[in-house]
């Protein structure tokens, strides 16, 4: 059980650096059930049977764990955010009021809140902050140059500065980390993963994929594996965003499970859309799709044309925000042979379209 209360004109606990939680209690019990859910966090606690006498532990750790026996000696410590207090007796409905008299947030019981304090702790430890603003594309058609546009965001925004991952949904898409070189490169691949459940790591993750270009890559490799269970998809997308900067991810055309689970956490979607009629016919079923799991879908038109089409005119004929023209660079359209990847040239007409997408994207989001 676990449950939260409200507080009236809370002060934020210390900034600094980041460290493991707080411990207050004198139950050896509880106390090896804490250390082991720290442990399983990734986090080294700091343990004490009341409030520290130097009092900046209290104010500065991230969490702060109050087993239920030590109501007593905290109840005149410091009002802060971040005080979980953790019992077992699931029938005690005193330990509401005790909660409150100690200004905890959260009221927790073992064992069944394990696995909620367990990824509490470990967003501490990783000091999550604002969570990554996570762009998808996808192809209104077949070959509409929505894995190049994917790899030229990514490219873009690690020029920029930005923590960028950038994540190939689509098993049969012939692999980013070939787009971009790096096929041989170390690190791991989405079938890797396939066994993940409940939490990852974002720092672990982070560590343990390609970097290729100034960003990291999280692609298929050339063996039979062809998908990746729904849970496992949502862990390590979430690992990711909580990383911060931008998540890049290339969406197949088809909508499983696995990309519903992405879809879920994008914060912005573009369909990339060539200026065809039958491309749009065919964008307009793919939107429909996407739509139902995004709201916000707007479309990025790739030319030549179909005499009487433009980007507006396609926009308008989708009902969809109109995110611009993709410009054609000529480089691309030979095949990747050890040349510089989408986006790499910062002059060029491709990288800015990417750099007025991430200005703007960015301040819609207020900074990421």
């Amino acid at each position: 059980m676990a449950g939260a209360i409200t507080h009236d004109n809370e002060q934020p606990a210390a900034e600094g650096r980041q460290s493991g939680p707080l411990i207050v209690t004198e139950d050896a019990d509880l106390l090896d059930d804490l250390l082991r859910l720290c442990a399983a966090a990734g986090a080294t606690p700091e343990v004490h049977h009341g409030v520290p006498e130097q009092g900046g532990g209290w104010e500065a750790a991230p969490l702060v764990l109050v087993g239920d026996d030590a109501v007593r000696r905290v109840r005149g410590a410091a009002r802060r955010r971040g005080v979980v207090l953790v019992g077992r007796d699931q029938d005690d409905s005193g330990v509401w009021r005790r909660a409150v008299e100690i200004g905890a947030d959260h009221v927790l019981m073992l064992p069944d809140g394990e696995q909620w304090l367990v990824d509490r702790i470990a967003d501490v430890a990783e000091g999550v902050g604002r969570p990554a603003l996570t762009v998808g594309v996808i192809g209104g058609r077949g070959g509409a140059g929505a894995s190049t546009l994917a790899c030229a965001l990514a490219v873009t925004s690690a020029r920029e500065g930005l923590r960028t991952l950038l994540v190939d949904a689509d098993p049969l898409g012939g692999g980013l980390d070939v787009l971009l070189g790096g096929e041989t490169a170390d690190g791991l691949r989405w079938p890797a993963f396939a066994a993940s459940r409940g939490r990852v790591g974002g720092g672990a993750l982070e560590e343990s994929l390609p970097k290729l270009h100034s960003l990291r890559v999280l692609s298929w490799d050339r063996g039979d594996c062809v998908a990746v269970p729904p849970q496992a998809v949502r862990a390590v997308l979430a690992a990711a965003r909580r990383r911060g900067g931008a998540v890049v991810v290339d969406l197949p055309r088809r909508i499983d499970d696995g990309v519903a689970e992405v879809l879920a956490q994008l914060d912005v979607g573009i369909l990339v859309v060539p200026g065809e009629l039958r491309a749009v016919a065919a964008a307009g079923r793919v939107a429909s799709a996407v739509g139902m799991v995004l709201r916000d879908l707007r479309v990025a038109v790739r030319g030549p044309y179909t005499p009487g089409l433009d980007d507006h005119e396609v926009a308008r004929l989708l009902n969809l925000p109109l995110a611009g023209e993709v410009p054609v660079e000529s480089a691309l359209a030979r095949p990747h042979e050890g040349k510089a990847p989408p986006g790499a040239a910062a002059r060029g007409p491709l990288a800015r379209f990417c750099t007025v997408f991430w200005e703007r994207a960015l301040a819609e989001a207020g900074g990421v």
